[in-house]
């Protein structure tokens, strides 16, 4: 078991690279704490499989130290890394039984008999296995199978740390739910360090203790899944994470007012006038943004959808498109109606990156 400390890791594929854009990944520093599931969430081709396979010593890094805990791993090999990896699709030996198959790490290492068995006992009963130790694993389920691979990675106690490359790729979508939130209970019970590749924002947030939220080799901000949907750093973390994703609008910021177009909101901070050859958008997330009957900005009403847990309502505000929610209580939307938006909750953006405002 292992803190992972990333100074400074950089990795371009290409000899001599000159600029970001010629890096797969972008210098990172930060700190991984053991205990903790960790998330690496981002489109495809952000960097999050380059950053993994960094960790796991199948890539060597261009730049920068990777330490577990105050070792220096960072051009060892893989088998003297001390990880356990689970793939995207199932790894397992079909000719052994699910006993045979969860056991051989442990066997491979000559761990005692009795240890192995008690082991190989706790991790089934964890993964809802048990019934299935005595049968060959050929015969199994896509989803069987997937859970004997996360079974064997997770079955080593003394492992630096757990690294899922999208393991609920080949599993029922019915069972992904079941089996994400199986996954978090055994990490809970488990205390291990724990890295999780997807592009899936639901399981990173439903899995993960600290999300890495990744775009174009660059870790954009990594934080909770409550600070990453409450107050996102950057405007590609408020797009990217929710569904839908953040409102975005330019606007002219100065002191604790907004203009988007000709509509004019209050802020919950000050700000300094922010210079008009810099882009400067406002951002309110879909559920802080609520239609009312009066009281509000005035917008135009496009559409509603309606989503059966909540309706969403289309709207323009000063000629841009935003995303409102429909309130339970109103009955009825027409083609005009008011916007009630929570100042605490417009956060301001220049060149895409969160500004600190002074309270009020």
């Amino acid at each position: 078991m292992a803190r992972i400390t990333l100074d400074g890791i950089a990795h371009a594929y290409g000899p001599g690279p000159h600029g970001p854009k010629d890096y797969a990944l972008q210098p990172l520093h930060h700190v991984w704490e053991h205990g903790l599931a960790y998330a690496l969430l981002g489109p495809s081709g952000c960097g999050k499989t380059t950053l993994l396979n960094i960790i796991s010593g199948l890539i060597t890094p261009s730049e920068g130290r990777l330490l577990f805990d105050d070792r220096d791993v960072t051009r060892l090999p893989t088998e003297q890394r001390n990880i356990a990896q689970v793939f995207q699709f199932p790894v397992i030996y079909d000719t052994m039984t699910v006993a045979e198959n969860l056991a051989f790490p442990l066997r491979n290492r000559k761990v005692p008999r009795e240890t192995v068995a008690a082991r190989v006992a706790e991790i089934a009963a964890m993964l809802d296995l048990t019934p299935y130790l005595n049968r060959r694993a050929r015969g199994l389920t896509a989803d069987a199978k997937q859970k004997i691979s996360l079974g064997r990675g997770l079955v080593r106690a003394d492992v630096s740390a757990v690294l899922f490359d999208e393991p609920l790729t080949v599993i029922d979508p019915a069972l992904k739910w079941e089996l994400r939130s199986k996954l978090k209970a055994v990490h809970r019970a488990l205390d291990m360090l724990m890295i999780y590749v997807t592009h899936d924002q639901v399981e990173a947030l439903t899995f993960a203790d600290r999300v890495v939220v990744m775009n174009e080799g660059r870790a954009v901000q990594i934080g909770t899944p409550e600070q990453l949907f409450e107050r996102p750093e950057h405007t590609f973390v408020g797009y990217f994470i929710g569904s839908p994703g953040m409102n975005l609008l330019p606007a002219e910021v100065s002191g604790t007012q907004a203009r988007v177009g000709d509509a004019v909101l209050e802020l919950g901070a000050a700000y300094p006038d922010l210079p008009s050859d810099r882009r400067t958008q406002i951002g309110i997330r879909p559920d802080f943004a609520m239609l009312a009957p009066s009281g509000g900005a005035r917008v135009q009403v496009r559409r509603v959808d309606d989503l059966g847990r909540k309706r969403l309502a289309h709207v323009s505000l000063g000629g841009l498109a935003m995303i409102a929610t429909v309130p339970d209580e109103m009955e009825s939307v027409g083609a005009v109606a008011s916007l009630a938006l929570d100042p605490a909750r417009i956060l301001v953006y220049r060149d895409d990156v969160i500004v600190e405002g002074a309270p009020r």
